[in-house]
């Protein structure tokens, strides 16, 4: 095989130096027979720069060294351990975690004991088991329900209305003194005109009024309640009166008893009205002198507020759906107010405006 050098630096050898295991082609002994032990064969004709080396390098000088002092060993692989002595070590790991798991299992029951301790000391006691046949301790009131007449059944009475001689309202506060009062089964006598009418048409039938004076006496004040079939005919009612008296078609009676109440059919009068359940409750004031009623005034609005809201609603009627069976919720009661003009005879009507 023919050797290819790349440059001239590739094919320059140095000659070795004396005493090396590198000589020159040639100058050593023969090569021995046979085929060569070199994977290639020799080339033919040898070249004179050609390096060589033995077939089989001469063996090297044997040196004595003095032995070194002794070291250390160090074990690459675990070293074996005496069985009794891993039977030793293992049983005193088997102590150690055995006991570390009992005196956690005990830390363990220790908390839970006094969790339980404590939760027992802050629940309230348990309630007592529920028995069918036993009585119930308290009962709700039952109300009775105001929305109609097939319901609240009970006709109206004059006792229930106005109790004594004295109305009392507040505590601390002067008392209202009943004059007269009236229970009838037409409601044609306490109005007129188209306000009479609308009231009968509409199934009414019974008032309860009485004539009242006030606790500074400049004034009087007839109140009372229109028994109506339902709620509905009750607010149909309510919206009309307006307009009718407006137009001066009716007019709502003044109670005369005698006693200088004779003003309550001539003076002009300032009234209110609102629904609560089948009931038209109404109240009608003038001044004790006969003078008019202004608008604005406060002490008026405050005989109707005693009248209608205060006695009739919360008092009268609350007492009676408190008394009763049903237990059906009455609606909240809606006013109504305005200022309505004196009569001659009680019979021909004034004017009624809408209220502050």
């Amino acid at each position: 095989m023919v050797y290819r050098y790349e440059s001239d630096e590739d094919a320059f050898e140095e000659y070795p130096e004396p005493g090396s295991d590198l000589s020159v082609l040639g100058a050593g002994p023969p090569p021995p027979a046979g085929p060569s032990p070199s994977r290639f064969p020799t080339p033919s004709l040898p070249r004179a720069n050609q390096l060589s080396l033995p077939s089989s390098p001469p063996p090297p000088a044997r040196v004595d060294i003095p032995p070194a002092a002794p070291r250390s060993q160090v074990y690459t692989s675990a070293q074996p351990v005496d069985p009794a002595t891993r039977r030793n070590g293992g049983r005193l790991w088997q102590v150690v975690i055995g006991g570390a798991a009992v005196l956690v299992l005990l830390a363990l029951c220790g908390l839970g004991a006094a969790a339980l301790l404590i939760d027992r000391d802050q629940q309230p006691q348990a309630t007592p088991t529920y028995q069918p046949n036993a009585a119930p301790t308290s009962a709700a009131p039952e109300r009775l329900a105001l929305d109609s007449r097939d319901t609240d059944q009970a006709p109206l009475t004059a006792k229930e209305l106005f109790p004594g001689k004295e109305l009392k309202l507040t505590a601390g506060q002067p008392s209202y003194q009943v004059l007269k009062t009236q229970s009838s089964g037409s409601c044609a006598v306490a109005a007129t005109g188209e306000v009479a009418d609308l009231l009968v048409r509409l199934g009414c039938n019974q008032v309860v009024r009485a004539t009242l004076r006030t606790p500074d006496g400049d004034h009087l004040v007839t109140a009372g309640l229109f028994n109506l079939t339902d709620k509905v005919s009750a607010e149909r009612a309510r919206d009309r009166i307006r307009q009718q008296l407006d137009e001066r078609q009716g007019r709502f009676r003044g109670l005369t008893g005698g006693d200088g109440t004779d003003v309550l059919a001539t003076a002009p009068a300032r009234v209110g009205w609102q629904v609560r359940g089948h009931y038209l409750a109404y109240a009608l004031v003038v001044r004790e002198d006969g003078a008019a009623i202004k608008a604005g005034d406060t002490k008026v609005r405050e005989i109707l507020f005693d009248m209608i809201e205060l006695h009739l609603s919360r008092g009268v009627l609350q007492q009676r759906a408190d008394g009763g069976t049903a237990a059906q919720p009455t609606a909240a009661p809606t006013d109504n107010n305005g200022s309505q003009g004196g009569s001659t005879g009680g019979s021909t009507g004034g004017s009624e405006l809408p209220g502050d």
